[in-house]
């Protein structure tokens, strides 16, 4: 399996807007629907990937933990369904079942919203604050499959928890890491 890392993405960077089919409401519904009263997580998933599987847990976790405290969490898929099948909207409904997803799970079929965040691989992590202003783009954690380091949300919850306490996060992003986008 060949690592794909994330790619920059400037901090201070409005979010770019978008409507996308929710593929578990079968609702289109925008950023601005999304947002968090505080703080905004926009990540880039899939069905398949085995690094986005290692981690489903700690995404319904985080987003059990932080979105009453306002934080919005959006999944967003934007593979090829024609050459990867498996995710498909009608198979991310299944995943999202599945897995008690407690965010939506949208579906970017023209690829355009991955292009406009510059998204490189899946999981592809994005917090923006409450103006939408990207803060952190970098990894969940430091686990990936088969490493033997537990999955925590390390980063992602030190990201929050530090903008929640109104201070401004400052360490290294490192980035995220797995499965290629598959790009028509």
């Amino acid at each position: 399996m060949a690592l794909t890392p994330s790619k920059s993405f400037e901090k201070g960077t409005i979010a770019p807007d978008f409507i996308l089919l929710d593929t578990v409401s079968e609702k289109k519904l925008s950023l601005q629907q999304l947002k968090g009263d505080k703080a905004t997580i926009i990540f880039f998933i899939c069905n398949h990937c085995p690094f986005v599987l290692h981690i489903n847990k700690q995404l319904v976790q985080l987003a059990n933990d932080y979105s009453l405290r306002g934080v919005g969490f959006i999944a967003i898929s934007s593979n090829d369904i024609d050459k990867y099948p498996m995710d498909s909207p009608e198979k991310m409904k299944d995943q999202a079942d599945k897995e008690l997803y407690p965010f939506p799970y949208l579906f970017d079929e023209t690829q355009e919203v991955a292009k406009a965040y510059n998204a490189a691989c899946t999981p592809d992590f994005y917090v923006f604050d409450k103006d939408l202003r990207s803060i952190y783009h970098g990894q969940l954690d430091d686990s990936r499959p088969e490493n033997g380091i537990l999955v925590t949300g390390k980063d992602i919850r030190e990201v929050l928890e530090t903008m929640l306490s109104n201070r401004i996060y400052k360490k290294v992003q490192k980035p995220s890491i797995g499965c290629s986008i598959k790009w028509k």
